[in-house]
């Protein structure tokens, strides 16, 4: 496994844990909007008819062949905060992703959001 160039040619391969346990599928790229590095992937978890996008943190991922490895396991990230597959995560909320991970957060010097979808 080695770091991936760009973490975003990754969208829509499969994520999976530290053990190899699927997770989902990498939806979209959400980056720091102070170092514009990827800082969070959204993965899409559920069945069919109730799915949903859940946050991971992109930090220390890792690529494989077709999959990105997570640093967190399947339980931790399918419980993390969601947002349905069409929403956009509101900034009141960016504070519940990073505290799920344990993760301090802080906005912008102007108050701005700290994380933006690329």
């Amino acid at each position: 496994m080695f770091e991936a160039d760009d973490i975003r040619d990754w969208r829509g391969h499969d994520v999976v844990d530290p053990g190899g346990g699927k997770i989902g599928q990498l939806e979209a790229v959400y980056v720091d909007t102070g170092t514009d590095a990827p800082s969070f992937g959204t993965v899409r978890v559920g069945l069919p008819t109730q799915r949903r996008l859940v946050f991971v943190p992109l930090d220390g991922a890792t690529v494989g062949p077709g999959y990105l490895r997570v640093r967190f396991d399947k339980k931790t990230v399918k419980d993390a905060p969601s947002i349905d597959v069409d929403g956009e995560l509101p900034v009141e909320d960016e504070e519940k992703v990073f505290g799920h991970y344990g993760l301090a957060y802080s906005r912008g010097q102007e108050g701005e959001r700290r994380l933006g979808r690329r």
